[in-house]
């Protein structure tokens, strides 16, 4: 039989990173992930920055491609390049712009620190705007909105967002349940999930195990889930019904919650719509609304 043909163009090849990244060894999985969330740096930077960024060789970087039928990492990083002469600037080049506009010019100070936050968050904003679909919102709203009870999962990093909307969905009316940590008692929380009821799981690397668990349990069980993660590689897409993925760009210290809180707020607002049959102007109530 003769060896399959490489994918020709680079939606061909993250669909086919996505079939088989469970069955890649940690390495290329690893790979796999920071190809599909880092699609702009792929196309312009040499393969061994690439590899550095990754803490990986770049000779696997090379064996990666030709083990997608591709004769080496040129090959593969040209359908990147194809891709970037196509699309709007990626997150770098957002950055990058913005900081030059802003005329940033502190280093390791207060104010710089504060400055390179603003900046890095404001073009995480704008990849979310142009990413985000928006008929998947409305449809995670309409679940929401119709659900009896709502259940919510975040832990680590994730656990303010999963807070958020536990505030925002209670100001709204609707049957909340939070499952926190405290306790060790989320995951046999998670088991009064009924027909009906939706889960909302939040979870960025590293992924919380028993947030995880939860999400399959949900599946299985044949709930709505609804995930907020960074990766549409992440281990919550396959259980989730409906999968929100908010790329972090670099795993530093100052990992931000902007965009995804953005997000959260957004589906927030879509379920007020929907609540208050009030499209045009929906409202969050606030503790002094509540009489």
């Amino acid at each position: 039989m003769p060896p399959e043909a490489p994918p020709e163009n680079y939606e061909d090849l993250i669909r086919l990173i996505h079939e088989r990244h469970d069955g890649m060894s940690k390495s290329y999985q690893s790979i796999g992930e920071y190809l599909t969330q880092n699609p702009n740096d792929v196309a312009v930077l040499p393969v061994s920055a690439i590899a550095s960024s990754c803490g990986i060789h770049a000779s696997s970087f090379v064996r990666f491609a030709q083990s997608i039928g591709y004769t080496g990492f040129k090959d593969l990083q040209a359908l990147f390049q194809r891709r970037l002469l196509t699309t709007a600037p990626g997150f770098e080049a957002r950055k990058d712009a913005l900081r030059s506009e802003l005329s940033i010019r502190g280093e390791n100070s207060d104010s710089g620190f504060l400055s390179e936050l603003v900046v890095r968050d404001i073009a995480s904003l704008q990849d979310l705007l142009e990413s985000a679909d928006s008929d998947d919102i409305m449809k995670a709203g309409k679940m929401i909105a119709k659900a009896g009870t709502i259940y919510l999962a975040g832990q680590l990093r994730s656990e303010p967002i999963a807070n958020l909307l536990r505030y925002i969905l209670t100001m709204l009316g609707k049957r909340t349940v939070l499952l926190d940590a405290s306790g060790g008692l989320a995951t046999h929380m998670a088991r009064t999930m009924e027909e009906g009821d939706v889960l909302i799981a939040v979870s960025f690397r590293f992924y919380a195990n028993e947030v995880v668990n939860i999400v399959e349990h949900a599946s299985k069980s044949g709930m709505g889930t609804i995930a907020i993660t960074d990766s549409t590689l992440s281990p919550l897409k396959k259980p989730a019904s409906i999968l929100f993925s908010v790329p972090e760009h670099g795993y530093t210290f100052s990992r931000s919650l902007a965009a995804p809180i953005c997000l959260a707020q957004a589906l927030m607002m879509t379920v007020a719509s929907l609540v208050q049959s009030n499209p045009e102007d929906p409202r969050i109530p606030t503790v002094t609304d509540i009489r």
